[in-house]
């Protein structure tokens, strides 16, 4: 591993522990050269599969696109960072786990909206509305309605 410091190519692993529910290694260096410590984070390369758009357009998956989309609904909301991460990394293996080439960009979303359900039903309704593309009040109402039903189904 390179010194982000000084370039040097000698480094040495100090400590090593477990982060994201065991998904991740999170190692402390310290360059042999500069003596300076710094963090590196180690996890799996997952095969994701390729974006098809609504026009028929293909792009790579981007998890940053992803994770934009998600900070946006969830914009001025009491949502932890760590909630956020866990969602997106939930998103990630699912889609790795469907051993598909290709998934289409519409079932990325709804995965996205059934994540948000669970963690802030505004940013849920926010996402929903761009996602979804209401163009009147008729169909807030209908999401709204739909998340007083499943909240009275809980109780």
């Amino acid at each position: 591993m390179r010194c982000p410091y000084c370039q040097g190519l000698d480094t040495r692993v100090v400590d090593s522990r477990l982060v994201g529910e065991g998904e991740q290694v999170r190692r402390r260096r310290q360059c042999s050269a500069c003596g300076e410590r710094f963090t590196t984070h180690e996890g799996p390369d997952l095969v994701m599969p390729r974006v098809v758009k609504s026009d028929g357009r293909r792009e790579p998956f981007d998890e940053q696109k992803l994770r934009l989309g998600f900070r946006r609904a969830l914009e001025k909301r009491p949502v932890a960072t760590e909630a956020l991460e866990a969602a997106l990394r939930r998103i990630c293996k699912r889609l790795s786990a469907l051993g598909e080439r290709e998934v289409a960009a519409a079932a990325i979303g709804e995965h996205v909206m059934e994540e948000l359900r669970g963690l802030d039903e505004v940013a849920y309704v926010r996402f929903a509305s761009v996602y979804r593309r209401f163009e009147d009040v008729g169909a807030f109402r209908e999401v709204i309605e739909g998340l007083e039903q499943s909240q009275r189904g809980e109780q």
